[in-house]
């Protein structure tokens, strides 16, 4: 079965990729430009596609950033929250339609390419905040996509009744190398440790019981 991985280069993406090579898929790992504030998590997707020897594509949607004003994540008048995700702040680091153009640019690769499915890691801890994230829109998504062509493809959200702890845990079970994966919403080498998902990421490997390698700034 082959399976279209969106990649950002985070942990949980990561530990994505591995849970469907785990299962038996053929991966092919599909990561976006789409003028984030940083590219620093792009480098990391390139390392995990080499980690674990799969085919790997970047492809640059940078000139949609002057569309995606008033986020954090690609407006640069827009300072990063820190804090926790649970605070109200963190809808600044919302990103207009970001997960409908992401799936919508694998669907055309895993048509293309006869996949038989995208895979992405939505989880229970993005709902919240996250409308592109729960499960009404990702259905939706997916009963979309199957009108598109006359090759289905299906969109599979493994982790998305999961806490970032648990994906976490799972990803040691799987060996999951997390000191290539990076989070940090500030892009500098070393973790900030103050924005959400620097947060969010320390807590899910305390909770996980897991040694965190991330070295933070702070």
């Amino acid at each position: 079965m082959t399976t279209i991985v969106v990649l950002s280069g985070g942990m949980d993406s990561a530990v994505l990729l591995a849970q469907m090579i785990h299962l038996g898929h053929t991966p092919l790992a599909l990561s976006i430009n789409y003028g984030q504030r940083h590219s620093r998590e792009l480098r990391s997707a390139f390392d995990l596609a080499a980690h674990y020897k799969v085919e790997w594509r970047c492809v640059d949607l940078s000139g949609l950033r002057s569309l995606m004003t008033g986020s954090s994540q690609t407006d640069a008048a827009v300072p990063v929250p820190h804090g926790h995700y649970t605070a109200d702040s963190m809808r600044t680091t919302i990103v207009p339609n970001r997960n409908m153009i992401l799936l919508a640019v694998a669907g055309a690769w895993a048509i293309a390419r006869k996949a038989d499915a995208i895979a992405y890691a939505a989880h229970a801890g993005d709902h919240a905040i996250y409308p592109d994230c729960r499960p009404a829109f990702v259905e939706a998504c997916s009963a979309t996509l199957r009108l598109a062509d006359d090759h289905p493809v299906t969109i599979a959200r493994p982790f998305i009744d999961w806490t970032k702890a648990q994906i976490c845990h799972r990803g040691a079970v799987l060996g999951v190398p997390f000191a290539l994966t990076y989070s940090c919403y500030e892009g500098a080498d070393a973790h900030c440790g103050q924005c959400g998902t620097c947060v969010e990421r320390r807590e899910a490997f305390t909770l996980a019981g897991v040694p965190d390698p991330t070295e933070y700034a702070r």
